[in-house]
C-alpha cells in the first residue's frame, strides 16, 4: 500500500438535508459538509495515535439520572477538553460538592447515552408531559432506587417480550416526541463540540448505547455514527430486540439510505454476557451470510472498561497468569448490585471469541468475530477519559456504587471495577472521518488508562534491524499491515515477521507515568479443529525485579521508556488460520483501592480499623497491585484457499 499519497483536497461541501426528507442534526438551515481527509493542518499521512472515550454516559440515562447525575453531553466535552466540572453529591441548593478535572484532555468523544430511556427520562421530569403524573413517573422522582430497578427491568425480558415501559403507551407512543427531542439535542450538542477549523483540537462523535440484556445477560453494543447524518431517532432494544434486528435496522435507516449516514456497532463487558454475546439469535449455527453481516456491522469490541476486563478468562484453555488482571467475580450484570459472585462462562471473553471466528472462517470464508480492540470508561457521572488511579478516585457509577444524593462512607466503588480504559486510534488526522476510517479497518488499540504509544506491523520481509530505522513507521506501511490488518499473501517459505513499537506514559508534571516492563505476542491458532494459544515475551524483561510496597505504594526496580522487537513466529504453520495480538506491560503499580485503604489506614487483621464501608478492603477477590497495558488489535493470518 502507498502511504505517500498527497494531501487529499479540503473538506468538500455536499449538499445533503435538502436533498433527503427527514434530515437531522443540523442546528442551522444551511447544509453542513460531508468530511473527506486532509481537512486538518496537521495531516500526516503516516497516522498518529488519538487518545479518547467512546463509552460516556450523562443525564439523559435512566441509571445515571437517578443516581443524581446532572451533567449534560455539552458538559462531558468540556471535561474532555480539560475544563473542571462539579458531579454528585449536591448540597441542597445545587452545589455539587466535588470538583474534577482531567490532567490530560482527550482527542475525542463518544457520547453513548442508552437509547431506550431517552424518552421516559424527558417524560417524567416535563411537567408539561401528558405521563408526567403516572404513578410510575412520580415513583421516577419521589423512589429512584424503586423505578430504576422496576423500569430498567424490561430491558431483561425476553425478546418476544421487550416493550416499551406502560407510561410511553403502545410502542412507546406516547415518549417518542420526548425521544426525538432528546435525540436532536445529543446531536446539537455534538455538533458545537466538534472542532471543525483546521485546528481539529477535538472530535465528539454521535452516538448512544443499544441496551438489550434477556434474563439479566448484558449484549449492550454503543452505536457510534461516521458524522452528523443519522437517523430521526436512535434504534434500542424496545425496537430490534436481537443484534441482527440492530443491523437490519441501521442498514435501513442509516448505512443503505443513500443519505450519508453511516454507522457501526462495538459490543461491551462481554465478561457480563453469560456467554451470550457472540452467539447468533437462539444460538443457531453461524452461516456464511450471518458472519459476512456481523464482520462488516461490528468491526470493534471493547475489551477493557470500569466493569473489569474482557480479554480472557484464567483458568481456561485459551488463558495465561495475565488473564487474572482486573477479572471480576460476576457473569452477569445484576450480580455486582446484588452483591452475588459467581464464574463467568469461558465463551463471554474476546480471546475465546477471537478463537471461533478462525474456526468459523475456515469454513464460512467469513470472520463474525474479526475484531478489534478498544477500552473505554463507561462513565455514568459524565466523566471521560477519567482513568487514574487515585485514592480519591469517584467511582463511575452505573453498575458500580452508586453516590447519588450524599457520599457513601468509604470507598467510592464496587471494589473490583477500576477507573476504566482509553479507546486509541491511529489516524492521519483528529477528524470525524478519520478517526471513523481507523476503526472501520480496525487500526485500534486499548489501553487500561496509560498513554502508551503501540505500533504494531506484520510482514513476511521485514528486517531484522528495523527498530534502529528512523523510517519505521513508514517501512511497516510499506511492507506489511498494522494492527487490525491480514497478512498480505505469502510469498516462498518464509514465516511471518513483526515490529512491536512501545513508549511509555510519560506522565504530567506532578505525576510521572509508569515504565514499561514487557511486550508479549499472543497467538492464537486452529490445531486442526481446536484452538490453541501460546504468549510469547518478546522485548523487555520479565525478570527486571520490578515491585510496588503495597503500604507505601511506592515503586522498586527499573524498566524501560521504549521497547522495540522485531520479531519472527517459530512455529508457524502455513495451513492453520492464526491470529496475534499485542500486550505491553507496565511495571506493578498500586490499584485505587489499595490506596484507599491505605490512606484510610485499613488494617485487615484488625476489625477495628475496618470502619462502615470500607468493608471492601478486606474481600479476597481482587488484586492490590496492577500491571497496567495496552491491547493491540490483531493481525491475522488467513491461508490460502
Amino acid at each position: 500500500m502507498s502511504i505517500h499519497s498527497p494531501r487529499l483536497a479540503a473538506i468538500a461541501t455536499v449538499t445533503i438535508c435538502s436533498a433527503i426528507a427527514g434530515c437531522h442534526g443540523s442546528p442551522e438551515p444551511r447544509d453542513r459538509p460531508l468530511e473527506e481527509l486532509g481537512r486538518c493542518a496537521d495531516f500526516d499521512p503516516l497516522r498518529r495515535p488519538f487518545f479518547g472515550d467512546l463509552h460516556v454516559h450523562t443525564a439523559f440515562s435512566l441509571d445515571a439520572n437517578l443516581q443524581n447525575t446532572r451533567l449534560m453531553p455539552a458538559d462531558a466535552y468540556r471535561f474532555a477538553r480539560g475544563e473542571e466540572i462539579g458531579i454528585q453529591p449536591y448540597t441542597a441548593e445545587g452545589e455539587a460538592l466535588r470538583r474534577i478535572r482531567l490532567a490530560r484532555p482527550l482527542d475525542f468523544v463518544g457520547v453513548t447515552d442508552h437509547s431506550e430511556f431517552l424518552g421516559t427520562v424527558s417524560a417524567c421530569q416535563d411537567p408539561e408531559h401528558p405521563a408526567y403524573e403516572h404513578p410510575s413517573c412520580v415513583r421516577y422522582r419521589t423512589n429512584p432506587i424503586v423505578a430504576f430497578v422496576m423500569i430498567n427491568a424490561l430491558l431483561s425480558e425476553a425478546p418476544e417480550d421487550a416493550a416499551y415501559p406502560d407510561l410511553c403507551g403502545p410502542d412507546g407512543a406516547a415518549c417518542q416526541d420526548a425521544h426525538e427531542t432528546v435525540w436532536q439535542e445529543v446531536q446539537d450538542e455534538a455538533e458545537a463540540a466538534y472542532d471543525r477549523t483546521p485546528a481539529c483540537t477535538f472530535t465528539s462523535f454521535v452516538g448512544y448505547e443499544y441496551s438489550g440484556a434477556p434474563h439479566l445477560a448484558n449484549l449492550h453494543r454503543n452505536v457510534i455514527f461516521r458524522n452528523h447524518v443519522v437517523p430521526e431517532s436512535p434504534v434500542g432494544y424496545f425496537d430490534a430486540p436481537t443484534a441482527e434486528g440492530l443491523w437490519t435496522a441501521l442498514r435501513e435507516r442509516c448505512i443503505d439510505a443513500g443519505s450519508g449516514c453511516d454507522a457501526l456497532t462495538i459490543p461491551h463487558n462481554s465478561n457480563l454476557s453469560e456467554g451470550l454475546i457472540f452467539e447468533p439469535e437462539g444460538g443457531s449455527p453461524i452461516s456464511a451470510t450471518y458472519a459476512a453481516e456481523r464482520e462488516m456491522m461490528e468491526p470493534l469490541v471493547e475489551v477493557f472498561q470500569h466493569k473489569g476486563s474482557s480479554e480472557c478468562m484464567p483458568g481456561t484453555t485459551l488463558s495465561d497468569e495475565q488473564c487474572a488482571f482486573e477479572a471480576i467475580p460476576y457473569s452477569n450484570l445484576a450480580e455486582p448490585t446484588l452483591g452475588h459472585r459467581s464464574r463467568p462462562e469461558p465463551q463471554s471473553f474476546v480471546r475465546h471469541a477471537l478463537a471461533r471466528g478462525l474456526s468459523v472462517q475456515a469454513t464460512t470464508g467469513a470472520n463474525p468475530f474479526h475484531y478489534g480492540l478498544i477500552g473505554s470508561t463507561d462513565t455514568h457521572i459524565v466523566t471521560p477519559g477519567l482513568v487514574d488511579e487515585s485514592a480519591d478516585y469517584p467511582g463511575h457509577g452505573g453498575a458500580g456504587a452508586d453516590n447519588g444524593d450524599q457520599l457513601p462512607p468509604g470507598l467510592t466503588d464496587v471494589v473490583e471495577f477500576n477507573p476504566g480504559g482509553l479507546a486509541v486510534l491511529w489516524a492521519e488526522e483528529n477528524s470525524r472521518e478519520a478517526l471513523f476510517l481507523a476503526m472501520r479497518r480496525r487500526e485500534t488499540y486499548a489501553t487500561s488508562g496509560p498513554r502508551i504509544v503501540l505500533r504494531f506491523f506484520g510482514g513476511w520481509s521485514y528486517p531484522s534491524g528495523l527498530c534502529e530505522a528512523d523510517d519505521l513507521a513508514a517501512r511497516g506501511y510499506e511492507s506489511g499491515v498494522p494492527m487490525g490488518g491480514t497478512l498480505p499473501r505469502r510469498e516462498g517459505d518464509g514465516e511471518p515477521v513483526f515490529v512491536i513499537s512501545a513508549l511509555s506514559d510519560p506522565g504530567v508534571d506532578g505525576a510521572p507515568g509508569t515504565p514499561l516492563q514487557r511486550i508479549q505476542i499472543v497467538k492464537g491458532w486452529l490445531d486442526g479443529d481446536e484452538p490453541a494459544v501460546a504468549v510469547h515475551d518478546v522485548a523487555g524483561d520479565p525478570d527486571n525485579g520490578a515491585a510496588v510496597d503495597l503500604e507505601t505504594c511506592e515503586p522498586r526496580g527499573s524498566g524501560f521508556d521504549a521497547v522495540c522487537a522485531v520479531w519472527t513466529d517459530p512455529d508457524f504453520t502455513a495451513d492453520q488460520h492464526a491470529f496475534y495480538y499485542v500486550r505491553v506491560l507496565e511495571n506493578p503499580t498500586c490499584r485505587w483501592a489499595t490506596r484507599a485503604c491505605n490512606a484510610a489506614r485499613v488494617d485487615c487483621a484488625d476489625p477495628d480499623t475496618i470502619t462502615r464501608g470500607f468493608e471492601g478492603c478486606c474481600i479476597d477477590t481482587w488484586e492490590r497491585s496492577v500491571q497496567e497495558r495496552a491491547w493491540s488489535s490483531p493481525i491475522w493470518y488467513v491461508p490460502p484457499s
